[in-house]
């Protein structure tokens, strides 16, 4: 594959550090475009994300809870939005390219199937034998083909460092193919297992932290967990106990989220201070150097303790709680479905869909692309059951 460069009319922004991912030196775009007059490389790839029809629909895909549950917990769009914030606050910090981070972030869910891991566990169990399903090489199909906004090529035509941060994960079986499609792309660090730049590391771990503090918020509101048991966890605790100390008659939401606010902080906090020192430690000049090294975006020994506690109870408390299990069942059952009946007659979906001779896959990215609400009122359509609130 043939990689074309092109600066930006935009100068070398001189206060990123040397480490960092500068427009004007991008790798480039996989379909040769005139420079952008007035934006940097990366300022148009966050453009073209949020224009996207695959973007606007996270709007209706859902995290935990299926969209239908409630209009206040989080979606897909709003997560991103999250992550985005969570990232150029440290990349700022850390000297590095904001526009960048925010577009990983604002791209880096767009392959996500309705109804959350549900859907995209069932999809993958619909596709075994056939390549399987990654909602992260999904989010690349999106960029890199499926959407259909520009005359000259499929996608969106990002630049490679925005590929690598949409590509977060990727079995080894399908970097071999997106290395045999495009030697020196995206796949290859899968393959010589090294690391994409910083801003994809930040992304990475701005996603963990947005997570693990919606998902407190989310299942609080929701009533499966209560503030009693994330006492117990010492990571919230003892932000819990140190708002309160603050202020001892709070209480209720405004408690939840000056809790919630104060470890968000800590957290953003940490990353800078143990990212500052790992990078001055490893010296890197380039952000080229930076993919030879070990990842070099991290939280402090205790804040990593404290978070992957953290994660640890909110499995075991609310992934794992009766209630979201039960939705959790019929969403497969619901993707499930669908796949059969569309594998059995192609025609049922939309024609752009119905006619590409692979139809396995066809039928994957036509459901990975639906929202919760689109998903449950074509289920019902096909089967006439309704398992699901369409509205």
């Amino acid at each position: 594959m043939r990689w074309c460069a092109r600066s930006s009319s935009n100068a070398v922004n001189s206060s990123l550090a040397a480490w960092a991912c500068d427009p004007s030196r991008s790798r480039g775009r996989r379909h040769p475009e005139e420079a952008a007059p007035t934006r940097t490389e990366f300022q148009r790839d966050r453009d073209r994300i949020v224009h996207s029809t695959a973007f606007r629909r996270l709007v209706y895909k859902t995290q935990v809870f299926l969209n239908h549950e409630g209009d206040l917990f989080r979606t897909r769009l709003t997560h991103s939005l999250e992550v985005a914030q969570l990232g150029r606050s440290i990349a700022r910090a850390l000297r590095l390219n904001e526009d960048l981070v925010e577009a990983i972030a604002l791209a880096h869910d767009l392959g996500h199937t309705p109804f959350g891991h549900a859907g995209q566990d069932a999809l993958d169990d619909c596709m075994a034998g056939q390549g399987g399903f990654e909602h992260n090489l999904q989010s690349l199909r999106v960029v890199d083909e499926l959407e259909e906004r520009y005359p000259a090529f499929n996608g969106l035509n990002l630049t490679f460092e925005a590929r690598e941060g949409v590509l977060k994960h990727c079995s080894r079986a399908n970097a071999l193919q997106l290395e045999a499609a495009e030697p020196g792309g995206v796949g290859r660090r899968f393959i010589e297992r090294t690391q994409p730049g910083l801003e994809a590391q930040l992304c990475n771990l701005a996603d963990e932290i947005a997570y693990n503090a919606h998902d407190i918020d989310d299942g609080v509101r929701s009533g499966l967990i209560t503030l009693e048991q994330l006492e117990e966890v010492e990571l919230f605790g003892q932000f819990r106990r140190e708002a309160l100390a603050a202020h001892p008659l709070l209480q209720g939401r405004r408690l939840l989220y000056e809790s919630i606010r104060r470890m968000l902080s800590a957290q953003v906090y940490d990353v800078i201070a143990a990212t500052a020192a790992a990078v001055a430690a490893a010296g890197p000049g380039s952000a080229d150097a930076v993919r030879a090294l070990p990842p070099l975006v991290m939280f402090g020994e205790a804040m990593r303790d404290g978070s992957t506690r953290l994660k640890r109870f909110l499995h075991a408390n609310l992934y794992r709680h009766p209630q979201v299990e039960e939705m959790t069942r019929t969403a497969r059952r619901v993707v499930r479905e669908l796949f059969a009946a569309y594998l059995a007659q192609p025609s049922l979906m939309q024609s752009g869909f119905a006619g590409r001779p692979d139809t396995a896959r066809a039928v994957a990215d036509y459901i990975a692309g639906m929202t919760d609400r689109f998903a449950a009122r074509e289920h019902e359509r096909l089967t006439g059951l309704k398992l699901l609130p369409s509205a």
